[in-house]
Parts: C-alpha cells; structure tokens; sequence
C-alpha cells in the first residue's frame, strides 16, 4: 500500500528538527515509564558488542567528515526520533489491548509518514553511539509489529479476518440509509429535509420520516464506514447487497481521509489491495473447492466485483463532482427555505431540530468533499495515467452551504432553551409509552429476564424522574441522562448478541402491533432526544463544525475570491466564510503546545486576508459606482437645444405618419430617451448598488470574529476601507490624465463619492460623514490658519498631502510661470489666461473665480489659508529684492531724485543710466504683482463661498471691517481682525493690506531707502519691456502683464508706508521709555496723514513717471509712450488713495482721449495690439503701427467654451472699482465725437486719417464716457 499523502507536504527533515522541541525534557523518562506501567517489568539491557568508549564500523569508503558529525549530533538526532519510537510503542500496546477497535487502529497505523524500519535502524545506531548499548529494549518487538502492518493493510486483512462477517452485515443494515442519501431527486420529492410536508404544505409540521432523518444525521460516518469497511475486509464485497453499497460510495469519492488532510488514493488501494482477493475468491470458485452451486454463485458475484472495482474509477473521475453538485444544490435549496421557515416559525425549530442537524451533517459532508477533492489527481485504470479531477473553483454553492450552515447553528443557539425544553418534555411523556409498550400481549409473552427487565425498569425511572420544565427557567434545569443512554444501549447489546435468546426482531414485532411506534424505535428516539437535553452543544458542534476546513484554509481562500463577488455571490456570505475561523484553533492536538500557536497564526492571516478581500470587493464597488460608466454616465442629459426640440415635436413624433423633423432623428420620445444598449449598463449599476448596500448592511450586523485573542470587528475594518478609499480616490481625481485637475472637476468628483459613501452610511451605524470631513481636514490642513490661531503647529503634525500637491501647482505654473506657458492677468475677466496649455488646461480654466470657489469649498479655510501663505512666501522673497535693489542703487536713485527736483533732464537720464538690474527688478514686481492679483481672486472666491454657506458670518465680517477702528499701530486683535477680513475680500484695500501683512511677518521696509521707492519705480519707465508691450482690451491688461506691475507699485507704497509709520512709532516709544522711565507715550500717528502720506508718494510716482514718458517721445518711436499713459492710466484706477483724474494733471487730456478714442470708438471686432513703429506720417501716435493676426487667446486650434462666454461682463475695463457703467457702442463714439486726430501732432496743417485695422474688439466697457466732452487740449483745428 502506498504512503498515505499529506496536503501540507511537511518534509521529514522539518518535522524532526522541531518534534523534540515538544517533548525534551518528558521524552526519555516518559517512554520508561509507560514501558514499567504498560508492560510490566522492563526486558535486560542487551550486552554491546563493543564495550568500549567509542563504536567503530568496518565500513569501506565511509565519509569520515560526515560520521564525524554523525557522532557530535548523535544526542539531538536521538531526541527528534524518540516520539516517533514513542508512537510505534503507543500503537503496539492501543493493538494488543484492543483489537476489538481495530477500524480505529487502521486508520492510526497507516497515518505514519515516516520509513519504519529505518527509523527504527537509525534510533538504534543513536542509542548505541550515545549509551554503548546496541538497540532499545523493545527493539525486536517493534521490528515484528512493522512487519506485521509492511504494508499496512496486509496486518489489518490479518487482524479483521475474524470480525469480517460481523462488518459486513453492519455495512448491510446501513445500506438503504447510503442509498436514500444518494438519491436527491427522493430526498427533494419526499420531504426528508423540508419542515413542510411533502403532500400537505399546509401542514407546517413534516413527520413523515422522523427515524429516517436521524439517521441522515449519521449517513456521512456510514460512507466512511463502508469505504473502510470493504477495504479491510475484502470478502465482505462477495455479499450480494455489498456490490451496490460499494459501487455507490466508490463512484462518489476518490480519496479516503485517513487524519486531518491525510488521505489516501481509494480507488488505487482498492485495485492493489482488494481486488487480488476477489481474483483469488473467483479462482477459488472456478475451481470447484466448493458446492457446484455456492460456487457458481459466489464466482459470479466475484465477476462482478471485478467488474465493477475495474471501471468505477474511470466513472468517479468523470461524475463525482457532478453527483456532488447536485446534492450541493439540493442542499442549498434545502438548507435556505428551512432558515426561512424556522426564522417566521421559531417555535417548530425543537420538533425539527433532528432534521436540522441531518441538513447540517449532509452540508458539512459536501463542503469538506468539495475542499479534500480539490488538486486531486487520480490514475485511470486502463490507460494508467493520471488525470486531475475536474473541480470547479468557482462554484457558488460553497457560499451558499457556508452561509445556510452558520445561520441555522445560529437560530439552534438562540432558541437552545426551547430545543431543551421540548427535549424534557418529550423524555417525560415517553415514560409513559414506554411503560405501556412493556405490558403489551406481546412483550409478556416473550418472558424477558431479569437483566433485560431490570435495564427497562431502570429507563423508565430515569424518565420518571426528568425534572418538569413547567412554569421554570429551562436553561436553569440541569440533569445528567448518561445513564439513560447507557442503560439503552446495554439493552441493544444483549437484544444483538448472537448468545441472547432475545434478538432485536423479536422486541419490534411484539410491539409494532400496537399501530403505534415500536418499542424499538421509541427507545431509539429517547436516545437522541436525551442527547438534546444535556449534549445540544456537543451535538450542533459535531454536525455543524467546520474546523476540519483549516487543512484546507488555502483552497478555501481562493474559491472564496472567485466566488465571493461572482455573478452568483452574495455579500451576506462573508459571514460564514470568516466564521469558520473561530473553530481553526480546535484542530490543535493537546500534546503538542507549539500546534494551537501555529495553526492561530494561520487561522489570523486566514481572516486578515479573507478581510482584506472582503474590503477589496467593498472597493471595487464603490469604484463602480464612482467612475464613468458608473453614475458618471447618469450625470449625462440632453442639450438645452435638444430637449427643446424633443419638447417641442413630441407630438408629432408620437404619430406613426409624421416624419422626424431635421435634428431630432438621433434622439428618442420622452420616456425612452436612454439610448437601448444602456439597459446592460443600468441594470449593471443596480446590481452593484444593491450590492453594496447588502454588503455594508452584513458587515455592519456581523458579529465580531474571535481567534484565540485576535478580536475582528468587521464595521471598523469597514469604516476604515471606505475612509482610505475616499482618501485614495481623493489623490486619484486631483491630478487628470495629463495635469491638475479642474477644480470644479474635481469638486463634482468628490461629490459624486460622498453621495456613494451617504448611500452605503445608510445601511451603517457609523457616522462615516464625519469621518469624510476628518479625512478632507487631514488632507487640508498643514498648519494653523495664521489670522486665527495662535497656537504653533505640532513638531508631529502632518501636513496635507493633497493641498500641498494643488498648491504648489498653482503658485509654480500660474504666479511663477515655470512652464512658460504665457500667463497673463485679465483684469476684465478676473482670472489668470495662457497663450498655451498649462498642463492639460489653459490657465483660464482654472483660475477663473468659479474654479476658485470650487477650490475653497473642496479644501476649506485651511485650504485657502496655505495657498495664501505659500504666496505670501513668494511674494516676500519677491520683496526683498526690491530692498536688495534699494539698498543697491541707494546713491543712484538719489541723484536721480536731486535732478527730478531740479529738472535736469540730462542729469536725470545719466544718473538714471546707472542704476543695475532694472529689468530684472521690473520682472520681480511682475511677478509680485500677479501673486498680489492672484490672491485678491482667492480672498474674492472665498468670500463668495462664505456668504454662501454661512451669510451671517460674512455679514458679520462686512460690517465689522467698516467700523474698525482707524489707528496707526493698531492693536493686536484689530490687527487680527483686520486680516481675516481682509482673507475674504471685504477689505476696501486688498492689495495694501496683503502686502503690509508680509512686510510686518518678515520685517520688511526697515531701511531708509525705502523712501526711495517712488524714484525706482519711476525708474522702470526707462525699461525696454515697454517696446514690446501692448494694450488688449480684451482682457483689459497688457501682453506682458505690465499691469500686475501697477498693482505691485500701488501695493508696495501704501503698505510699505504703512510698516514705515508703525516701525517709527515703536521705535520713538522705546526711545521715550529709556529716557522717561518707562511712563511716557509718543504722540499716536493720524491714519489720515499716513494716507496721506501713501497718496503723495504714489502721485510724485505718477508725475516723475509722466514726465519720463513724455520726454521719452520722439518722432522715430513712440509706440512705447501709449502704454506707458495707460499704465499710469491704469494706476491711478487701480489705487484707491488717488482720484482717478490725477494723470490728467500730467498728461494732457486731448492725449488720453485719443488714446481711449482709437482704442473703443472704430472697428468694435477686430483686437488691438501695439508692437511695430508707427510711420512717420501719421499723425496719431497712439494708433499709428500695424496690427498683428487676431488670434483666441486660447491658441490658435482651440475654440473657446461655452462657459468662458461669460467672462466679459464686468462693468470696468481697468480693475475691480468699476467706475464706469454701461457699454458705448462705436456708432455712439463716432456720433459723440466728431473729431478724429490725434492728439500727439502739435502741427495743425495735418488732418486726422483713421488707420483701418488698427482698433480692437468691442468687447468689454469702453472708458469713452469720460473723455466724450474736452475740456482742454492745445491743439487748434481747421
């Protein structure tokens, strides 16, 4: 016989390096101590042939390196084998003192996986090495006892040959039990397994087969008894009836478990073991040993042994998964319609608990079949090859059987009381039966005796004195019916044994007469129901446990990933799969400690990953439901212009004449308009809908999963999986294919997953809306909001991970412009435009003020508050450039000031001509400009979002912001005030305010020259930047954000001015402290002058500027000098400390008017830019160049959207104050102001000519308004 073969394929070399780590200290002592007590006094040492201190071997070529060792770890080599010996001598003693239990013992002997007699050589070599002495006491004795099992079933043939007719009529009486259990379509027509009766559902009670369900409960043993059975006692296959029973347990199993996963082939040892007997008792037949007739018989039925040992196994490989799966799925529709009807009915559960646990055991004995039988390989007889059995790892029922088991071991717990309760009261009432079936006719007469008489007086006390459960607390009643059952079964012993006047036959027609249940059968139900009083729990363990699915706990894993979210899987499952867990540990032998830790370790990792799963599959749901094809596809609806048309033809499409008018053939009536290959996509989301919700109500309801002291709480393992995936899916929509994602975009995102993650809340008892709010916090915050908090950020804090991602992208590609995209500032559209993709966007898609707002209500204020700050971080490096520039030029800009006040024009321009890096400054300020545009946006997108969702707050702030009190320095708290605030733009001066924040946080303007400021900026005058800036009206800046310069320079004097003021005060205070002791106060700086202050120092900006320009004209160039006044223009609308007629002051107003003139008064669709030299003969300057290719300032192949169509709707062309209203149209110009010249040309013998193409778009206001009447102008018209 072959080797019996284990699943966890554990090499010999592994289990004896660990087995002696289990028994080191006991092994030795032990074994001399179970010998003195087991088999008396010990047998005398055998003399060593050898006495001395060393064994010596007259070996040829021995490898002396490898003895060497031999000898050093000859003690621990003995200690790994002294189990293995110790078990050969626990087998040996178990055989001789009970050979009567010899079925037991052949599946203990041929569990052993190890080579006997080399063991047994090897452990005698140790001993002699260790103790000069040759062999073990018992060593012959053992050597003949492996002889005798060599191979094993040759000793076991030997032992059983005396009992082997008493097996074979066991295995004949269990036949037809075998037999029912293989007929599915009897046990589904008959109702063996259904609380309903099979002919009268009405009849809720199902006592149609009540002995033959008990004995459903045991069907699973009496398979195994017959496969055993016939395998040791091959002779018993020559009954007539044993051919059917074997060919029906052969043709279902290809294995036979011996112990845990150990099995061996059946059909092979069959075929080496037990069909050379029945070859044997056919020759013996044909040879006439005995009666012509017996022979012919018996050579017959050998025939057809044969036969039939031959080609069963050829038809198992081919149907034994088939036959498997059809009882499975009698089992799962068995199994589900009894849970249902037992959780409606709870009080029919104790009167159908028999059948309950037959379902149980049936089910029980299909899962384990189903997991043994995985990976099987079995060899046909024939062709002798080897085929693998066709096991499909896919099969739903598992789940099903799993899931059907674990609830009905769950309603027998909880109405255990009343299982017990009806146990007693069926015991009590059967005293009563029994008594009267004892003094029937026909039990008189059968003239018991006294031993028999004695047993059933000694029944019926025992059932006399079962306590009462009346009016009692049934799980109060304890009693023992041990000895009830013993009692029963001494009678079934006497009525079977062969020496009893008495058989059992004669028990059952003495009383089956009475036309009610035999004594027989009632004896036989008050056993079982006794074992439901006081062994419910051993009982629902012994049917209903799984723990024998731990040696298969890898299989079990995998069919649970291919089933659990399959077509047929259902989420209520999982319950039962991780349940099973709990009983793992069980399978640990108690004498072998390390056992229980390992296979709980296995039992945990088993959980974990079946968890892990489950979350996987609780993921891909939500995911489904969170993408495109999921509830994106729903966010797809008609055009306006095609629901319109639909509305509008609807009747004339409902007449089957009328013919579809133009532009709505591709569209559907109301009601089917969901294009008809969308059916499959919608049921697909409403199966992943119910299914998610079933899953989160499952997990929620789960009781938590204990091993050993690992305590799984599926809801926090739930909470967790949907958080993280939130988080996950957050980082996932931030970026798109190719760059940040739209704000907007990506606020819709997020919205559709958190009304994914309120649908799945609902069936939760968790509040998973707080938790998204913590994971959005987490992912937002990265420090205290600067305006509010006073306290540090902890050393241990974690910053955001996605606002830092989004704001580093704004402030690298729109304020910094590391791309080189082209960002410019549109003042008119209030946002940031791009002459190219910044990424997969241009940077009007994502900087306009709904994107901002989206922005702000995705991250919140703490969002806002770290893209303001990483700004603010730019712009104050930005600034101390301006200082480094300052302190630098210092002696430069004070020539230059000397002869601005002087009026030295020469002088001016020389010393003008030596102060370094002006371009690059001009560039700084650019950029401080943009970041300075850029966070008015923000704080103007904020502020929107407040008034939106908490208006009183925002009203509150608006008001306080006007009543603040006007002081210079201001207290700690105004201060602080002041900037929140002014951090949702209702402050008057943004731009100042923001900038003074920065100077006061890294102590900026702290030097004298900054009173310098004034003549630097007028120095950028002087710039080359300005020949190749030009004025687009489109956008109301310029093509080289020359504008955002303005509002750095407005911002840079007034805060710079405003830290000035503050710094001077402190210090005259602490000067005045030294001096005065501490008790004097400096005189309080007036706000009003400082504002003063700040508008004189911005208009000797504009003047020194102005005049620069001026002088900077020429007749060979003078395209730079129109942006420049524009610029100026520009400023001085921008600042809110000068009027915004201060540049006429400078500049003569004719020359204004003309510029705006030709700017907004001809040609309303065609854009102007001003790049190239105007000809000489022209004489108005401020439109005499040629215009370049009007191009979308989305690139040349990019249309624009619809959305950005609502981008021309401020009323300003210049900045945020709107000062003008309304929009002029070019006819009302051109009515309004007859006069065309320009201003520029002082000869008055030159007419004004317009310059076809040289005017721009119309969109936008036109500041014509302001200059439509002159007021003054030196030139004299003809």
């Amino acid at each position: 016989m072959q080797m019996p073969k284990s699943r966890l394929n554990i090499s010999t070399q592994e289990t004896l390096s660990t087995s002696p780590r289990a028994r080191e200290v006991e092994g030795p002592s032990r074994w001399s101590e179970y010998l003195s007590q087991e088999m008396g006094t010990p047998m005398p040492s055998r003399t060593s042939r050898n006495n001395g201190s060393e064994v010596s071997f007259q070996l040829p070529g021995v490898d002396k390196v490898a003895l060497d060792a031999l000898n050093d770890q000859a003690e621990v080599h003995l200690q790994s084998l002294e189990p293995w010996i110790q078990l050969l001598l626990d087998m040996m003693a178990f055989r001789e003192q009970a050979l009567r239990l010899i079925l037991d013992l052949s599946s203990t002997v041929i569990t052993l996986l190890l080579p006997r007699k080399m063991l047994l050589q090897m452990y005698n070599l140790f001993h002699a090495i260790l103790r000069n002495d040759r062999d073990c006491d018992f060593y012959y004795r053992l050597v003949q006892f492996i002889d005798a099992y060599d191979p094993p079933l040759k000793g076991l043939h030997e032992d059983l040959n005396f009992v082997s007719p008493r097996i074979g009529e066991v295995l004949e009486a269990v036949g037809p039990i075998i037999f029912l259990s293989t007929d599915t379509r009897k046990l589904r027509n008959e109702g063996f397994l259904s609380p309903f009766h099979p002919r009268y559902p009405d009849i809720l009670t199902n006592s149609a087969h009540p002995m033959r369900a008990q004995d459903l409960a045991n069907v699973t043993s009496y398979r195994e008894w017959a496969l055993f059975g016939y395998l040791v006692c091959p002779d018993e296959l020559l009954r007539v009836t044993s051919i059917d029973i074997a060919m029906v347990v052969l043709k279902e199993n290809l294995v036979l478990t011996l112990y845990r996963d150990e099995y061996i082939l059946l059909h092979e040892d069959y075929m080496l073991y037990v069909l050379p007997r029945i070859l044997e008792s056919k020759k013996m037949a044909k040879s006439g040993r005995t009666k012509q007739k017996e022979a012919d018989l018996e050579y017959s039925v050998a025939k057809q042994v044969e036969k039939m040992i031959s080609e069963v196994n050829e038809q198992a490989v081919l149907s034994c998964d088939a036959i498997h799966h059809e009882r499975r799925i009698l089992l799962k529709q068995e199994i589900g319609r009894m849970v249902l009807f037992f959780t409606d009915q709870p009080s029919l559960l104790a009167p159908n608990i028999q059948m309950v646990f037959s379902a149980l055991a049936l089910a029980q004995s299909e899962v384990l079949w189903y997991f043994q039988h995985v990976g099987i390989s079995s060899s046909k007889s024939k062709a002798n090859r080897v085929v693998a059995v066709e096991i499909n790892a896919s099969d739903p029922t598992i789940g099903f059987l799993l899931d059907g088991m674990d609830r009905l071991c769950c309603l027998v717990r909880k109405y255990i009381a009343a299982v017990r309760g009806y146990a007693l009261s069926y015991l009590s009432s059967s005293a009563g039966r029994i008594r009267f079936l004892l003094n029937t006719p026909g039990m008189v007469a059968l003239d018991l005796d006294s031993t028999l008489k004695g047993l059933f007086q000694k029944i019926v006390e025992h059932l006399e004195n079962i306590p009462k459960p009346q009016g009692e607390n049934i799980s109060a009643i304890t009693c023992d019916l041990s000895e009830l059952r013993k009692d029963w079964l001494s009678i079934l012993m006497i009525v079977t044994s062969a020496r009893s006047s008495i058989n059992i036959r004669h028990l059952e027609k003495a009383t089956v007469s009475t036309g009610k249940e035999g004594l027989l059968s009632e004896g036989n139900a008050l056993y079982n129901w006794s074992r439901c009083v006081d062994e419910l729990e051993s009982q629902l363990s012994k049917h209903g446990s799984l723990k024998k699915l731990y040696f298969y706990h890898q299989h079990l894993t995998t069919v649970f990933r291919n089933t659990m979210f399959g077509p047929e899987g259902r989420p209520q499952h999982c319950c039962a799969w991780l349940g099973v867990a709990s009983s793992f540990p069980e399978c640990a032998s108690t004498i072998v400690p390390e056992e229980l830790t390992r296979i709980g370790r296995d039992a945990v990792l088993y959980v974990e990953s079946l968890i892990e799963s489950i979350m996987g599959g609780l993921e891909g749901l939500i995911n489904i439901l969170d993408s495109e094809g999921g509830f994106g596809s729903l966010e797809m609806q008609l055009l306006p212009e095609q629901a319109a048309i639909l509305m509008n033809m609807t009747s004339r499409l409902s007449i089957p004449s009328a013919k579809s008018p133009r532009g709505v053939s591709g569209l559907h009536l109301p009601g089917y308009e969901s294009y008809p290959e969308s059916n499959n996509s919608i049921k697909m989301l409403e199966a992943a809908m119910q299914r998610l919700t079933n899953l989160c109500s499952v997990l929620n309801d789960m009781e938590p999963i204990c091993v050993l002291n690992h305590v799984f709480v599926l809801r926090e393992y739930m909470r967790e999986c949907i958080l993280g995936n939130f988080r996950r899916r957050l980082h996932a929509v931030l970026k798109s294919d190719t760059d940040l994602q739209r704000p907007t975009v990506l606020e819709s995102l997020i919205r559709r997953h958190v009304s994914i993650i309120h649908l799945a809340e609902q069936h939760i008892s968790m509040d998973l809306t707080q938790g998204m709010r913590e994971v959005l916090l987490a992912e937002s915050f990265c420090g205290p909001v600067s305006s509010l908090h006073t306290f540090d950020k902890p050393a241990d804090q974690h910053t955001g991970s996605a606002i830092e991602a989004v704001c580093n992208w704004y402030v690298e590609n729109i304020v910094k412009d590391v791309s080189g995209a082209g960002i410019l500032f549109a003042p008119l559209h209030k946002c940031f435009k791009s002459t190219r993709p910044v990424g997969g966007y241009f940077a009007e898609a994502v900087t306009d003020i709904k994107e901002l707002q989206a922005f702000v209500r995705t991250f919140g204020g703490y969002g806002v508050d770290r893209l303001d700050r990483m700004m603010k971080e730019h712009t104050a490096a930005l600034l101390n450039c301006i200082d480094t520039s300052l302190r630098a030029n210092r002696e430069a800009l004070e020539a230059v000031s000397g002869s601005i006040h002087s009026g030295d024009r020469i002088e001016r321009e020389a010393n003008v001509r030596q102060i370094i890096d002006v371009e690059t400054v001009i560039g700084f300020c650019i950029q401080a400009g943009q970041a300075i545009a850029f966070d008015s946006l923000l704080a103007e997108a904020g502020g929107a979002v407040l008034a939106e969702g908490a208006p009183l707050i925002h009203s509150l702030l608006t008001a306080v912001a006007t009543h603040l009190p006007v002081e210079v320095p201001e207290k700690k708290e105004i201060r602080r005030m002041r900037r929140v605030a002014n951090g949702v733009g209702v402050v008057a001066d943004h731009d100042s305010e923001w900038v003074r924040e920065i100077l006061e946080d890294v102590g900026g303007a702290s030097d004298n020259s900054w009173g310098l400021l004034p003549y630097l900026f007028s120095t950028f005058m002087t710039s080359n930047i300005w020949n190749t800036t030009a004025f687009n009206i489109d956008t109301g800046g310029f093509n080289t954000n020359i504008h955002c310069l303005a509002r750095c320079i407005s911002a840079v004097i007034a805060g710079s001015e405003l830290v000035r003021v503050e710094r001077e005060y402190r210090q005259r205070r602490l000067y005045l402290n030294g001096h005065a002791g501490g008790t004097a106060e400096p005189e309080m700086p007036d706000r009003m002058s400082v504002e003063s202050n700040i508008k004189s120092t911005i208009h000797l900006f504009v003047k020194i500027s102005a005049g620069i320009a001026l002088d900077s004209w020429n007749e060979i160039d003078r395209s730079h000098m129109v942006a420049k006044l524009i610029f100026l223009d520009q400023l001085c609308e921008i600042s809110p400390y000068l009027p915004r007629t201060t540049l006429e002051l400078h500049v003569p107003y004719a020359i204004l008017r003309s510029i705006y003139n030709q700017y907004y008064g001809n040609y309303p669709s065609n854009p102007l830019a001003l790049l190239s030299i105007s000809p000489r003969s022209s004489p108005a300057v401020s439109v005499g160049h040629a215009s370049p290719a009007f191009r979308y300032p989305y690139g040349d192949s990019t249309p624009q959207s619809s959305h950005d169509s609502g981008y021309f709707k401020p009323a300003s062309a210049h900045g945020q104050d709107q000062p003008y209203e309304g929009h002029t149209r070019s006819t009302d110009h051109k009515h309004r102001n007859g006069r065309r010249s320009g201003p520029l040309d002082y000869s008055s013998s030159q007419k004004v000519k317009s310059v076809e193409g040289s005017t721009s778009g119309s969109r936008g206001p036109s500041p014509l308004p302001r200059f439509a009447v002159s007021r003054s102008g030196p030139i004299s018209y003809k």
